[in-house]
């Protein structure tokens, strides 16, 4: 499926280095260095309620690592999904009384205006999950060919226990959770550790075989449709090679998520599925995390269609480093948009002299400490120095900003 435009990246001279990320299944500070090519998977939308900010800050973060990989002098290959058939986006469809095609079709939409306003750059592969069941379910038959997998009634499982016993990957190995919280978060995030039969409560499903009222698809497993976790690894590897380079998204998607699509991968090809897992924080407004469920979403469509420039939007999720939790309010959008207006008054005339890009560079490699990054230029605008017009293509290309 088509992604959207690619926003204008100018090139500077020489080369930044690649940066230290932090790296959730080792938790520590790591290198991010590629071989030829950078591989990066970053878990797309489920098609529902697109775009929130908590979508756009973890979406920033990365489009963040793709601008430092490629000044680095790095080819990319980036990938992401597009989960358009799962449980809460038929939940809402039912609920909205449209069809979970047309739903998906005009969430997905938006979404692609969102990231083309916010100046993201955007995958070379964006797949829907609708686009990949047959691959999917071919992956399933290895699965239970090998012992990873198994059936219970219509549905095949993962099992853990086996996976663990053949292959590179253990349970807990992404997340660094004890079993206790395991069990917790996946009652919470899509699982069913109480369903009878299992042989693990948390093993995840693989293939939900047809149910009444809802899409599936014909397979050598019979009528169904992929589970969760398995539709991201078999799109990392049919587009990437793995291990890739860093494989991300929200913190949320930590457990069981992550978890488990690690461990499909080391079933399916016995190695690790990346290198580093990053991840972004989370995004509250009004004392919450921003949930459909609590109601308490702000859209970038909304804020735009209220005549707020997408830059501003930009740097207030850029002035938050983005693994920290924060909280999005219009104080938070005000202080952008008075920094930005200083930023672009700045940017009325250049100069010669020794510019700001060796400062950025260092501080973005420094874990995307983008926060770091904009104090830079706010110091050098408050300094009365006007900018070199190397330091107004760095603020373009390495945070995204373009000034005026």
């Amino acid at each position: 499926m088509k992604s959207w435009s690619r926003p204008e990246v100018p090139r500077l001279p020489g080369h930044g280095a690649a940066p230290r990320v932090f790296d959730t299944s080792s938790a520590s500070i790591v290198e991010s260095n590629a071989d030829a090519v950078a591989g990066l998977y970053v878990c797309g939308i489920t098609p529902y309620d697109a775009t929130h900010i908590g979508h756009a800050a973890t979406y920033l973060a990365f489009d963040t690592l793709v601008r430092l990989w490629l000044d680095a002098g790095h080819d990319v290959s980036y990938v992401q999904n597009v989960t358009d058939v799962d449980d809460p986006l038929l939940e809402r469809a039912t609920a909205s009384d449209v069809d979970w095609r047309v739903l998906a079709s005009q969430q997905v939409e938006l979404f692609r205006g969102d990231m083309l306003a916010l100046s993201v750059i955007p995958p070379d592969h964006y797949v829907a999950v609708t686009d990949m069941v047959t691959p999917v379910a071919l992956a399933v038959v290895r699965l239970l060919d090998t012992g990873t997998a198994y059936r219970l009634g219509d549905d095949v499982y993962f099992d853990s226990a086996a996976a663990a016993a053949s292959s590179p990957w253990h349970l807990g190995q992404e997340s660094l959770l004890n079993r206790e919280i395991m069990l917790e978060l996946a009652a919470e995030r899509g699982g069913d550790p109480e369903r009878e039969g299992k042989r693990d409560p948390l093993d995840p499903m693989l293939w939900m075989g047809a149910r009444p009222g809802e899409p599936s698809w014909p397979s050598e497993l019979g009528d169904g449709r992929p589970g969760w976790h398995i539709e991201c690894s078999v799109i990392a590897q049919e587009f990437l090679n793995v291990p890739m380079t860093v494989a991300g998204g929200g913190r949320d998607l930590v457990f069981p998520h992550h978890e488990f699509t690690a461990g499909h991968t080391a079933a399916l090809t016995g190695r690790d599925h990346a290198r580093a897992h990053v991840h972004a924080g989370l995004v509250a407004y009004r004392g919450e995390k921003m949930s459909k469920s609590l109601g308490n979403l702000v859209f970038v469509s909304a804020l735009t269609a209220d005549g707020v420039d997408p830059r501003a939007i930009r740097l207030a999720i850029l002035r938050n480093h983005y693994r920290g939790d924060w909280e999005w309010t219009d104080e938070v959008l005000r202080t952008a948009e008075s920094q930005l207006a200083a930023w672009d008054v700045w940017a009325g005339a250049t100069a010669d002299g020794d510019g700001i890009l060796q400062q950025l560079r260092d501080a973005l490699a420094n874990d995307l400490d983008t926060p770091a990054a904009l104090a830079i230029v706010d110091a050098r605008v408050g300094s009365g120095v006007a900018p070199t017009p190397v330091d107004l293509d760095a603020i373009h290309a390495l945070l995204g900003v373009a000034l005026r």
